[in-house]
């Protein structure tokens, strides 16, 4: 141990366990902002996809109205093409009127055969005018549907502007909203970053003679010798004066921070890779699981709220050190302190 202290002294001051607090803060800001903005999204997005069931409506009865005027244009076309004939052979029989009427000019002696054939041929002549004003008159209240079809149209197209505004607006309101969480995401993260350092500066002091405690980027490391016996869960009377020292310093903490900080104390138990040997743990899973739920049964027994905390086993399989001396399987059984977010 002396020898361990000595050449930390020849190193001098570590820098890269700030650095390493610093890129997590910013890491785990990150991943909460885009955590925050999905759901902002999802919600607004509900609201949008009301509207566009809104507009899809009314594109529909807009492509059926569209349908109809095509199909009275149809319609009309129909008629207009019946009423030129029509009107051609009204031309027709005014052409044939005036020679029959040339004729009985002439003929004017002749008034058996030919007044008949007169009369008939005026019979004709009316029922052909007939139907022609008749087809006018159809043609007349086309017009008048037509009308109000494109009245109807204009009515729609209007709506559907009214709809691309309200559109608008709501894709305006998101992006502020969006902004506006950011803005706000980004204050609890500033936030929790100032309790998380004042809370390990605490740490520092209150631990600072401890040779066998470390500060690893953003945990607090405790050799497992600290709290427990070999392959042992329970806590041994020297562990539970550093926990004491710790569960002070949370408690004063859990006060300082404002209640809509989603923090947490997460204490993760870890282990060597030496396989169990009897006992009544059957594997160092159980083991590391066993020990990080004793620290944290213990920290509430001292005050701390329990929705404040969580307990984490990872066994030998995250290990500090890959070697295999007594030092490096020192170094890996360890309890890790982590004041973070849910």
């Amino acid at each position: 141990m002396a020898l361990s202290r000595a050449r930390r002294g020849e190193r001098g001051i570590d820098y890269w366990p700030g650095f390493v607090d610093a890129l997590s803060t910013f890491l785990l800001a990150i991943i909460f902002m885009l955590s925050v903005f999905m759901l902002a999204q999802f919600f607004l997005s509900r609201d949008i996809a009301g509207k566009d069931e809104s507009m899809l409506r009314l594109q529909r009865q807009i492509a059926e109205l569209g349908e109809l005027l095509q199909l009275e244009r149809g319609q009309r076309q129909t008629l207009q093409e019946g009423l030129a004939a029509i009107t051609a052979t009204l031309g027709t029989s005014e052409q044939e009127r005036a020679r029959l009427q040339g004729l009985l000019t002439d003929a004017q002696g002749q008034a058996g055969s030919a007044g008949t054939r007169a009369t008939t041929l005026e019979a004709q002549i009316a029922q052909h005018r007939q139907t022609a004003q008749a087809a006018l008159a159809q043609i007349e209240l086309l017009n008048q549907q037509i009308t109000a079809l494109r009245r109807q149209l204009a009515a729609l197209e209007d709506a559907l502007g009214a709809s691309e505004a309200r559109d608008r607006e709501s894709q305006s309101r998101i992006t502020d909203l969006g902004r506006r969480l950011n803005l706000a995401l980004a204050q609890r993260v500033q936030e929790l970053s100032r309790y998380r350092s004042e809370f390990f500066g605490r740490l520092r002091e209150i631990l600072a003679e401890r040779a066998d405690i470390r500060v690893v980027g953003d945990r607090f490391v405790f050799g497992s010798e600290v709290f427990f016996g070999s392959s042992q869960a329970e806590i041994e009377p020297g562990g539970r004066a550093e926990l004491d020292k710790l569960a002070a310093a949370l408690v004063q903490l859990e006060k300082d921070i404002p209640t809509d900080i989603p923090w947490v104390l997460r204490v993760d138990g870890h282990t060597d890779a030496r396989p169990m040997q009897g006992g009544r743990f059957r594997s160092n899973w159980e083991l590391s699981a066993a020990r990080s739920i004793a620290v944290v049964q213990y920290l509430i027994s001292r005050g701390i709220a329990p929705e404040r905390l969580v307990a984490a086993g990872f066994g030998e399989f995250q290990p500090i050190d890959r070697g295999d001396t007594a030092e490096a399987l020192a170094r890996n059984r360890r309890i890790e302190l982590r004041l973070t977010d849910r």
